[in-house]
């Protein structure tokens, strides 16, 4: 669905304590994550404004976003064991 918000918070709420003890404690985690954060957004953005853009770059920056929240999704399941 276009414009659909997929923060880390929204997709994982069951995650979304660790999250912010994370995201205040671990600056690797921190920056990954405001990284996805601001990709999130600018997507949202092209989606709802169609603002002019190649599917090419749409695909790379969803690429892009799909990677950092697997990368983040990992560093939160470490946490569980």
């Amino acid at each position: 669905m276009l414009g659909e918000n997929h923060l880390l918070t929204t997709d994982f709420p069951e995650f979304g304590d660790m999250i912010k003890t994370l995201s205040e404690q671990d600056a690797h985690f921190k920056q990954e994550n405001s990284r996805y954060t601001l990709l999130d957004k600018e997507i949202r953005e092209l989606e709802l404004s169609n603002t002019p853009i190649s599917d090419e770059e749409m695909h790379k920056l969803k690429h892009d976003r799909s990677v950092l929240k697997d990368s983040l999704y990992g560093q939160l399941k470490q946490m569980l064991v």
